[in-house]
């Protein structure tokens, strides 16, 4: 029951002032978010790929509240696919973007912007070998995104989306996806969203997440499993071996920072293992949803302060 209150804090300026000033918070940040900069990014970019794991990268940051600030996002993710074309890596280095990022929620010509910024990033990843996965945002934002996804994947297919299994749209969105060959990544949601739109409950999660993950898996796209889950990670091994589908038919993916033993382990069996990496400066409303997930990540924030106090 923590995670509505930890989410509901994420849009606390209060909240936001507290943890921040707090003199341990930028020690247990640095473990979800390894730097705020490019510079910063790029050793991890190249320990991480040198151990057989792929990534996928985004720049965190979603109060967009002019479409200047927008257009300032969609330079950030120009200047980091610059930086990945001197790495020379290709699709093992992917990138991630949140559509209000690029001035989605900005007024009636939102979606639109949030087109126009985007479509450039999209391009600039396809001219280097890698492309672009659209995150899902709460419900209310989906219809915008699934919509720019169709019409980034008329030029550039391989563009992918995010698809939460606690929305209970989620099954026929796959449905759609998977027929027509679309990259979705699935995880479980991570918004508070009302029960008349979502499921409230884990195990009705869990279990949405393998009936989409079936489709999916049987679909003609190309699935990311996106979960930490021990259970789940297993029981889609067994989906995909059901599917005939072979290793680099699908793929894992986990956030930096947690199950780190795991990505190695994947990895080492022939699994394809993305990690999701984030990066600078405005590190909050990333950093609290990460809280809100998983209660052991609360455990963990919780201990260092009462540690460092």
């Amino acid at each position: 029951m923590l995670g509505p209150v930890i989410l509901a804090a994420s849009r606390s300026d209060r909240m936001r002032r507290l943890i921040s000033a707090a003199p341990v918070t930028k020690q247990v940040v640095d473990r979800f978010i390894p730097g705020e900069t490019v510079d910063d990014i790029v050793p991890i970019i190249e320990e991480r790929t040198a151990q057989g794991l792929e990534l996928t990268m985004d720049v965190v940051g979603e109060d967009i509240t002019t479409p200047d600030e927008a257009r300032a996002a969609r330079d950030a993710y120009l200047a980091l696919v610059d930086r990945l074309a001197e790495l020379e890596l290709g699709e093992r280095v992917e990138m991630s973007v949140k559509l209000s990022m690029f001035g989605q929620a900005l007024g009636d010509g939102g979606h639109e912007l949030a087109l126009a910024n985007v479509r450039p990033v999209v391009e600039a990843a396809a001219a280097i070998g890698t492309t672009v996965t659209l995150d899902a945002e709460d419900h209310t934002t989906l219809d915008s995104m699934f919509a720019i996804h169709d019409e980034l994947r008329k030029d550039f297919p391989q563009t992918g989306c995010v698809i939460q299994a606690y929305l209970f749209r989620t099954e026929a969105d796959a449905r759609r996806l998977a027929a027509n060959g679309s990259r979705v990544r699935l995880v479980k949601g991570a918004y508070k969203e009302p029960a008349e739109v979502a499921y409230q409950q884990k195990h009705e999660i869990d279990k949405a997440y393998v009936r989409v993950l079936c489709t999916l898996m049987e679909g003609e796209g190309y699935p990311m499993i996106g979960s930490h889950d021990p259970r789940l990670i297993s029981i889609a091994q067994e989906l995909a071996r059901r599917a005939g589908r072979k290793p680099d038919e699908y793929e894992f993916q986990m956030l930096y920072g947690i199950r780190g033993d795991e990505h190695l382990r994947l990895a080492a069996e022939g699994h394809r293992m993305r990690v999701y990496t984030a990066y600078g400066t405005d590190w909050y409303g990333y950093f609290m949803r990460r809280l809100a997930e998983k209660p052991a990540n609360l455990r963990f924030f919780v201990r260092s302060m009462i540690s460092k106090g």
